[in-house]
């Protein structure tokens, strides 16, 4: 990402728009999951793979593959949220929360693994990992990882740091523990809105092949949005995909980074 304060003279009026500059930079990495750690597309996973590995049900090196992830369930939301991914027939990745989430919904965790959905995690207590020590950052995704497989008999190999943040320490820690780290190129930002127009206008506006849309099933505007968001896709000629298949012959290594 190129600086925007190279050409600053250095004034003090320059030097106090460099810093409200930097501020903003910050805070929009934040919250789009582009950062400066080393990041793996899903086209350069699939290259890696070859040309004579097994590429899953889809073959996203041809189709036009896009990816639906939620963060932050489930929720008093997330049995509606099946129910129309259900009769949409599109598949999604859950990263998942544990604490007043995995807690208090055992039975729809369940639902999503045996409606065939991608089960992941978001943290136990969505701490910022890039602010704890690392046995609090082992603890936050060993959390989640024990009770999503105690529910679903499959223990999880992707999570998401909350708010995309990560540094080395995180990716050392997501090597030990087997999970790969997914990150996402398409935000509606829907904790900021209840408006489901708005939310779909966001997702059309930035979806791209091989793209990873990130939505919250916690929120009331969000799931009233995702008939639209699936159809008007479909009507563009886009096949849904977990993020593994998005990956796929490919596959997410663990201390990884994966991001469109």
């Amino acid at each position: 990402m190129p600086s925007l304060t190279r050409k600053m003279k250095r004034t003090g009026t320059g030097l106090r728009a460099a810093a409200l500059l930097t501020a903003a930079v910050s805070l929009t990495l934040a919250l789009t999951g582009c950062s400066k750690h080393d990041t793996t597309a899903p086209s350069a996973a699939r290259a890696a793979a070859g040309a004579r590995a097994r590429f899953g049900t889809v073959d996203c090196r041809r189709a036009k593959c896009i990816a639906l992830t939620f963060d932050a369930g489930p929720s008093e939301n997330s049995a509606r949220l099946l129910d129309i991914l259900r009769d949409k027939q599109v598949p999604a990745t859950f990263f998942l929360l544990g604490k007043r989430h995995i807690e208090k919904y055992p039975e729809l965790v369940r639902r999503m693994a045996d409606e065939g959905h991608e089960v992941a995690s978001h943290t136990w207590d969505h701490r910022i990992l890039t602010r704890i020590e690392p046995e609090e950052i082992r603890e936050e995704l060993e959390r989640p990882n024990r009770e999503i497989e105690r529910l679903t008999g499959r223990r999880p190999t992707l999570m998401r740091p909350p708010q995309g943040r990560t540094n080395d320490t995180v990716h050392e820690i997501c090597r030990e523990l087997g999970l790969a780290e997914i990150l996402w190129s398409v935000t509606a930002k829907d904790y900021t809105t209840t408006d489901s127009a708005l939310i779909t206008r966001r997702v059309l506006d930035q979806a791209s092949r091989d793209g990873i849309i990130l939505l919250h099933d916690i929120y009331d505007g969000t799931v009233p949005a995702v008939p639209g968001i699936i159809d008007a896709l479909k009507e563009r000629g886009y096949v849904f995909v977990t993020v593994p298949q998005l990956l796929a012959p490919g596959r997410a290594e663990p201390g990884k980074v994966y991001r469109p």
